[in-house]
């Protein structure tokens, strides 16, 4: 492959704040972006070429799109694999990753499955339709967590059960098709961000340390704070999924580390993540310009730590919605071992991420990071966070 600057254009389903990053690692490529997303003006506006406000899975919009673009991806599940693979086919324009995954990914049931029939190590799970099927369960499992089969995210679409008496409340507030899931008793949530790229290259990003509070990623760790055997079964895990998966671009696994130290495959989603915000900073070319890359069928950059970071999402600490002015905002520019990134929605409401920053630690050997230096970085990053507020006191 000859690769010419200026480059080509990118089609992205999706303008939220995985666009709007997708759009700034792109520019120094020379690649420009043009979003699909029903929101006017949406948050990757400013800084894309050009926006065709329509639904996800208007055909007509995706056809537009892929017509305009040397190549579609997307940054949100809601995307339409049918609608993607036509648009695709008829313009003759590469969709990454290939709408099949997506399809697969789009339900979780079937995602799941998928992966225990190649034999990468999932919690025990089983579809569930009444309750009487959801008793019986929560019985068998000793509790569970019930999780809409499509469109939860962010703790929405998930719902423990812990009694055989709460299951038809659970069902009806999941309001659909269901799957049920066993309670873990883990250690942390960890993550891996991994690379498809042209070839059947492929490349995963430092193992991350999750932390959630009310099933919302919190605060990203990197490198995460697990023992080596941990990180190599999770790097294990990962490429294995990775073999599953048909397309190139970036995936975010997300896993579990149980107490008995095994490492469980939890959801994947077939886009760059919040897990892997942190790559910005902290590695050497960040998941959103590898995405840019690999669906592009251009060589991958090096995943490699450069520097220890810990992300720190920014949420709405709101009542209600409300026209979003962050405050306090100077105290995280004016640390020298800070990156504020802002997402440019127009309105916050009560736990919307909102932006995000990263703390850096750039004195501390990124090959021998010792706990205290993350545990430190850790607390840094929540001091920065917590002091901003969309709150007028």
């Amino acid at each position: 492959m000859s690769i010419t600057l200026p480059g080509p254009t990118l089609g992205v389903v999706g303008g939220g704040q995985l666009a709007r990053m997708l759009a700034e690692a792109a520019a120094p490529l020379g690649v420009d972006l043009v979003v699909l997303d029903p929101t006017p003006d949406c948050p990757a506006a400013p800084v894309v070429s050009d926006q065709i406000v329509a639904d996800f899975d208007d055909a007509a919009a995706v056809d537009e799109l892929a017509r305009r673009v040397d190549a579609v991806t997307f940054e949100i599940e809601l995307a339409d694999p049918d609608v993607l693979a036509a648009a695709g086919d008829d313009h003759g324009v590469p969709v990454h990753p290939a709408p099949g995954t997506l399809e697969t990914i789009q339900d979780k049931l079937v995602q799941k499955e998928a992966l225990a029939d190649a034999g990468i190590p999932v919690p025990e799970f089983v579809a569930v339709a009444t309750a009487e099927g959801l008793e019986r369960v929560v019985e068998e499992f000793g509790g569970v967590m019930l999780k809409a089969r499509e469109g939860g995210y962010d703790g929405r679409g998930n719902v423990p059960v812990e009694a055989p008496a709460d299951a038809a409340d659970a069902l009806a507030e999941i309001g659909g098709a269901a799957m049920a899931e066993e309670f873990l008793d883990f250690e942390r949530e960890i993550a891996v961000m991994g690379l498809k790229g042209a070839d059947g290259e492929t490349r995963t990003y430092p193992v991350t340390e999750t932390v959630h509070r009310e099933e919302i990623l919190r605060e990203s760790v990197a490198p995460a704070r697990a023992s080596d055997e941990i990180v190599d079964e999770a790097q294990s895990v990962a490429r294995d999924v990775l073999d599953v998966l048909d397309g190139r671009g970036v995936f975010g696994i997300e896993l579990f580390e149980t107490r008995e130290g095994d490492v469980l495959v939890n959801e994947i989603a077939p886009r760059p993540h919040n897990s892997g915000h942190w790559t910005i900073e902290g590695a050497r070319t960040s998941q959103f310009e590898n995405h840019v890359r690999a669906v592009l069928g251009w060589p991958l950059g090096p995943a490699d730590l450069v520097a220890p970071a810990v992300t720190a999402n920014v949420l709405g600490d709101v009542d209600e919605t409300e026209p979003a002015t962050l405050r306090n905002v100077e105290t995280v520019l004016g640390a020298p071992d800070a990156d504020l990134h802002w997402y440019g929605k127009d309105d916050v409401y009560p736990l919307r991420k909102m932006g995000h920053l990263t703390a850096t630690d750039a004195d501390a050997d990124p090959d021998a990071v010792s706990l205290d230096e993350r545990a430190a970085l850790l607390d840094r990053a929540r001091e920065l966070r917590d002091g901003l507020t969309f709150r007028d006191e």
